[in-house]
Order: C-alpha cells, then sequence, then structure tokens
C-alpha cells in the first residue's frame, strides 16, 4: 500500500506546479481590464483556472461581463460531476462537506481517486487542495501587479495568450480520441459563430455543444490512446 508520505509528496507536486501557473492568470487578467484586486478576488471565489481563464479571454475579445460569467460558469460545472464522485470516496458529512466544495477542482480530484483508502484519498484531497489555492491566489496577486506594469497587452502579444494559456489547461485533459473529437467539433462550432456573434457568445455555444455530446456520448477505456 502507498504511504501516507507518498501521498503528500504526489499531492504537493501537483500542487506547486498548478499553483505557479496563477501568475500568468493574474497578468492576464489586469492586462484584459480587471484590477488587481479584482483579479485577487475572482482567484479566491472561483478557483477554478479553466473557468477564469474562460472569463478574462471574453473581456480580452471585448465580450460582455456578464458572457464571460455564463461561459465561466458553463466551464466550472464539471466540478458538480468531481463533487458526485467524490462524495462517497471521501466520506465527509455536514459542514466538513460544505466547506471542502471550494477545493473539488481537476486536480484535488485527480489525486483523490487514485487512492486506496478513505484517510489517503482524505490526504491527497487537502494536501493538494491547501497547495494549491495558497499559491494559486499568492502568485494571482504577483502576477497582476506585474500585468499593471505591462501597458497595453497587444504592444506584447499577450492579447493572444489568454487563449494560448487556455488551450494549455485544456490539452492535457484530451487523453482519448473521443475526448479530442468533441474538442474539434465545439472548436469547430465556436469557430464558425465568429462573424456572426458577439464576443463570447461563440465559447458558450462551443462549450454547451461539448458538454451535450460528452453526456450522450459515453468513451470506453479502450478507446484511449
Amino acid at each position: 500500500m502507498t504511504s501516507d508520505r507518498s501521498v503528500i509528496t504526489d499531492s504537493l507536486g501537483v500542487g506547486v506546479a498548478t499553483g505557479a501557473y496563477g501568475i500568468s492568470f493574474g497578468a492576464l487578467a489586469t492586462a484584459s481590464g480587471l484590477d488587481v484586486w479584482q483579479a485577487c478576488a475572482m482567484s479566491l471565489a472561483v478557483f477554478t483556472g479553466a473557468s477564469q481563464f474562460a472569463f478574462i479571454g471574453v473581456l480580452a475579445s471585448g465580450g460582455n461581463p456578464l458572457t464571460g460569467a455564463l461561459t465561466a460558469i458553463l466551464l466550472g460545472s464539471r466540478n458538480l460531476f468531481y463533487g458526485l464522485s467524490l462524495a462517497p470516496l471521501l466520506r465527509l458529512t455536514g459542514p466538513a462537506r460544505l466547506a471542502s466544495a471550494h477545493w473539488v477542482i481537476d486536480e484535488t480530484t485527480a489525486v483523490a481517486v487514485t487512492r486506496e483508502t478513505t484517510r489517503q484519498a482524505r490526504l491527497g484531497f487537502y494536501w493538494t487542495g491547501a497547495t494549491i489555492f495558497v499559491l494559486w491566489n499568492t502568485t494571482t496577486f504577483v502576477g497582476a501587479l506585474a500585468g499593471t506594469a505591462i501597458g497595453d497587452p497587444r504592444d506584447y502579444g499577450l492579447d493572444a495568450a489568454v487563449g494560448a494559456a487556455f488551450l494549455g489547461l485544456l490539452w492535457p485533459r484530451l487523453t482519448s480520441w473521443g475526448t479530442r473529437a468533441i474538442a474539434l467539433l465545439a472548436a469547430a462550432v465556436a469557430i464558425g459563430l465568429v462573424p456572426f456573434t458577439a464576443a463570447g457568445v461563440p465559447i458558450i455555444v462551443g462549450g454547451a455543444v461539448a458538454v451535450l455530446v460528452g453526456l450522450r456520448w459515453h468513451v470506453s477505456p479502450e478507446d484511449a490512446s
């Protein structure tokens, strides 16, 4: 059986690697129009990277903040399904379950579900969550301060960096031909809508297509590459 120390070591490794990426969010958030405190508040309250990058991506392209918020909510809805899989594994009740919900993200779920016992699942979940939460918010602040000194992001080509950062978060999750096909379909739908809709709408529609297709089309393990 894996030792508790090994679980904690794995959790810290995942946490440090993920948490450090918050510096990119902070810099891009301020370059996209948020101030330092708005960027920090978003990392504290939202705490899910893909949704945060999607929101500032809509802002950077001139979209309405409400559209950005809807996009972020759509992407964040996946955490609901993570919670359903974690609930019987972590066996939390009452206030502990409510307090832990904020840390239900891709990385904490990945570390927890691979453990053999409830104790180690909890160790992985909480060590990963705490490490990412502290580092993500700290590096968001550092990145946001740096972003305010950059000036116009278009002068440095940073207007394209939001999309690149979002793709960097997405790519490691496309682990089978099925998920890649769904991602390509959603991207094609979004790109096709760009000339005809307001900024932010294509990503919402493309994301909705991905969710609907993903729910109806179960990809079996043997399909994985």
